[in-house]
């Protein structure tokens, strides 16, 4: 599986991500995945499952540093004193002495984004976190994190998927050094209802999804992170690897609409 290097990680390109699982079924699943070949697990403090995740990560025989792991703070936390309280809380839970990257989950208007980025570099100087990034981050804000305030971020995660544009953000990221993970990248479901993307599957004998998958795996500097709880969806996602899409593949997936965010608190940021 290829992997992301982008600010000293080492992060495979194909993640799980665990949004809404929970209890033993969370940790069965974590443990599955692990099993299969996934290398690569994201959460965040406000998924309520790091305990979980944490207990999956202690009975399994995959070497912790064969593992990226990645987890997130919520907004609500990123004052100095909370922020490192957060991160205490969520390495306790992961039963971790560091995870591999720290995102900040969201922006929000009442942030004081200097001080958060300064206590995160003084987290990564400790080891208690391998990596700096963002989530839900504009050009705009990366911009401030870059070349304003002048903190290294190593990955923006954001909602990308084949119906979602984010050409600005992905050519600010990759002129920076900055991964980008796609959360939703499968625009959670549907995507067969499309006739080219249905087309284009049938031609590779694949599913929608495995294509949309896959054409966001073929991206340099972009990671991808499905939520999959089942074997069967863990091995899916996994054979997406295999698809080889051409050219007019790709150009009739640009074809698509591409307006098509998914998440979008009224609080979220504006993006370009």
């Amino acid at each position: 599986m290829d992997i992301l290097t982008n600010g000293g990680m080492h992060m495979a390109k194909l993640g799980l991500g665990t949004w809404k699982m929970s209890g033993a079924d969370c940790t069965d699943s974590v443990l599955r995945a692990l099993d299969l070949g996934y290398r690569h697990i994201d959460t965040a403090e406000m998924y309520g499952n790091e305990a979980e995740i944490g207990a999956a990560l202690a009975q399994t025989g995959v070497k912790r540093d064969d593992i990226h792991v990645t987890t997130k703070v919520w907004w609500e936390h990123l004052a100095p004193a909370a922020l490192r309280q957060a991160l205490e809380t969520s390495l306790a839970k992961l039963r971790l002495s560091h995870v591999d990257l720290y995102l900040i989950h969201w922006p929000h208007a009442s942030m004081d984004l200097p001080a958060a980025l300064a206590t995160l570099a003084k987290l990564k100087e400790e080891g208690l976190i391998r990596a700096i990034g963002v989530s839900n981050f504009t050009v705009a804000l990366m911009r401030r994190c870059v070349e304003e305030i002048g903190v290294p971020v190593a990955c923006n995660q954001i909602e990308y998927h084949v119906l979602l544009n984010q050409a600005p953000v992905l050519a600010y990221a990759g002129t920076h050094d900055i991964a980008v993970t796609a959360y939703c990248p499968l625009a959670r479901g549907g995507l067969a209802s499309y006739p080219a993307l249905a087309e284009i599957a049938a031609r590779h004998n694949a599913t929608a999804e495995q294509v949309a998958l896959k054409w966001l795996l073929d991206q340099p500097g972009v990671a991808a992170i499905p939520k999959a709880s089942s074997a069967a969806n863990q091995k899916a996602n996994l054979a997406a690897l295999d698809i080889t899409l051409t050219d007019a593949d790709r150009t009739a997936i640009a074809a698509l609409p591409k307006d098509g965010r998914i998440v979008s608190p009224e609080w979220g940021p504006a993006w370009d």
